[in-house]
């Protein structure tokens, strides 16, 4: 078996517990935004992602970005250094933006394997430019980082118990390469293909590990969640905070504060910068006995397609600098700004809007299994109610929404998932009762290297492409952490 040195992606669990728990607002004392000059907003992410294959020169692990760099002839990997840049432009970006009197904001959503990868590669121009932009304190008010799953996994698809081990891991990553004072600002969650599970047990188990790890809020796109009566969101409440409640099949509740992302997944949509004109449209609308700025929230890949490498660039600048321009200096009148998650959620806590005056809503369906279900909820009840409603409904299903609706990441890749189900099992079987007594196991090599394997094998990439070269690397994959684990 080919040997590598594994990514920090376990053994200070306790630690980071303790960091990021009952955390106070970080965005309040860096913001230059003042929430009543505001009558409207738009906060844009960038989503950047290489999946982890076993294909170095020796069957070793390597990102798909040395994969590409090192076999420039096959498909688009001539594209790997223009894509590399990608990674590392916004530490460009922003500060021309700043040193041309403009006021900018971008969220940065960086996938584990993806941060491991550069870091493998020796790219410092990329890890360097990431660094400055996580942890300079002038970048800190005008970029934020969303964590992630650390393989870029599909939440509802994921074994319940490894959600906690992808999220914890991704944080592990994070603070290794920018340490603990980066970290303690990373308060907002990116679903990998903004896809949220809406079985009840998977989402409880999902928004409850968030919530243990920290965070205090989601990105959730809009046609994946729907009000308690099952009406899918109004114009207006696309555009405030809304309230996800996760109840699972046995009653239990987790909450978690959710920003929701409008539209489809086109990369149009933030590479021409969509959201600053949308929000040039909107203004502020009440919430509670307030009045609140509408906030526009987009994502999209940041390096993927022409538009994302070629566009987006100078549409940025020239947003922000419409923006500048076209906020008046006179303080009595309102603006279109922009503005990251945290930081808008932080300012209207401060003039007194909190989580309860938050619209509640829940994941798309489950308005129709709960009065299934009706008063008597149990795991049996619940499962019945679910294989009833498949057999006289087709459009009913438990496996999540996401911004690839018309992708199933289940139908036809068992030959994936039943190896990962079982990797999974043979993992928690070997390692949890180990590490209740002893914590200090996960600090181990054997442990990480087992961890390691089974992040990877839930990468969503080995379940996109097809049946293939992408799944024979899930089975490569699946067969070395088979033999770690025995």
């Amino acid at each position: 078996m080919t040997h590598y040195q594994s990514p920090a992606i376990a053994g200070r669990e306790a630690d980071l517990h303790s960091l990021l728990q009952n955390r106070e607002p970080v965005w309040l004392q860096d913001t230059n935004l003042r929430l009543p000059r505001i009558s409207s907003a738009f906060a844009c992410a960038l989503h950047m992602h290489q999946p982890t294959i076993p294909a170095g020169k020796s069957g070793e692990l390597v990102s798909h970005l040395q994969y590409m760099v090192e076999n420039q002839g096959e498909g688009d990997n001539h594209n790997a250094e223009p894509f590399a840049q990608c990674y590392r432009r916004m530490a460009d970006l922003i500060p021309q933006l700043i040193s041309e009197g403009c006021n900018p904001r971008i969220m940065l959503d960086y996938s584990g394997n993806l941060l491991w990868g550069v870091h493998q590669m020796g790219r410092e121009d990329i890890t360097g430019a990431l660094r400055y932009l996580a942890c300079d304190l002038e970048m800190q008010r005008h970029v934020e980082w969303l964590g992630t799953f650390w393989s870029h996994a599909v939440a509802p698809s994921t074994p319940i118990p490894d959600l906690k081990l992808q999220i914890s891991a991704w944080q592990h990553q994070f603070v290794d390469l920018f340490g603990e004072e980066a970290l303690k600002r990373v308060k907002g969650f990116s679903p990998p293909e903004m896809h949220l599970p809406n079985h009840p047990d998977t989402l409880h188990a999902f928004i409850q590990a968030l919530n243990e790890c920290g965070y205090s809020w989601l990105m959730v796109q809009e046609h994946s969640v729907e009000n308690p009566d099952g009406s899918p969101l109004s114009h207006a409440q696309r555009y405030l905070p809304n309230q996800l409640v996760a109840r699972s099949s046995t009653g239990d509740i987790a909450r978690i504060t959710v920003l929701i992302k409008t539209q489809g997944s086109d990369t149009k949509l933030v590479g021409q910068m969509q959201p600053y004109y949308e929000a040039l449209t909107l203004e502020k609308q009440p919430l509670g006995n307030r009045h609140i700025p509408s906030l526009v929230t987009q994502i999209a890949d940041g390096e993927n397609g022409g538009v994302m490498m070629n566009e987006f660039p100078e549409a940025f600048l020239q947003a922000h600098r419409k923006a500048s321009n076209r906020n008046p200096s006179d303080n009595e009148q309102a603006q279109t700004v922009a503005i990251n998650g945290s930081e808008w959620l932080e300012l209207l806590e401060q003039e007194g809007v909190t989580a309860s005056d938050f619209p509640e809503v829940q994941a798309v369906k489950q308005h129709q299994l709960w009065e299934k279900v009706g008063s008597c909820s149990t795991r049996e009840n619940v499962n019945a109610a679910i294989d009833e409603l498949k057999a006289n409904n087709s459009g009913f299903s438990m496996e999540g929404a996401s911004w690839t609706n018309n992708l199933s990441w289940v139908e036809g890749y068992d030959n994936v998932l039943e190896p990962m189900n079982q990797l999974s099992a043979d993992f928690h079987q070997r390692f949890d009762q180990q590490t209740a007594k002893d914590p200090s196991i996960t600090t181990g090599g054997s442990y990480r290297n087992a961890l390691l394997h089974l992040l990877l094998l839930e990468t969503s990439c080995f379940r996109y492409w097809g049946q293939g070269a992408w799944t024979e690397y899930a089975r490569s994959i699946h067969s070395r952490g088979k033999d770690l684990l025995n």
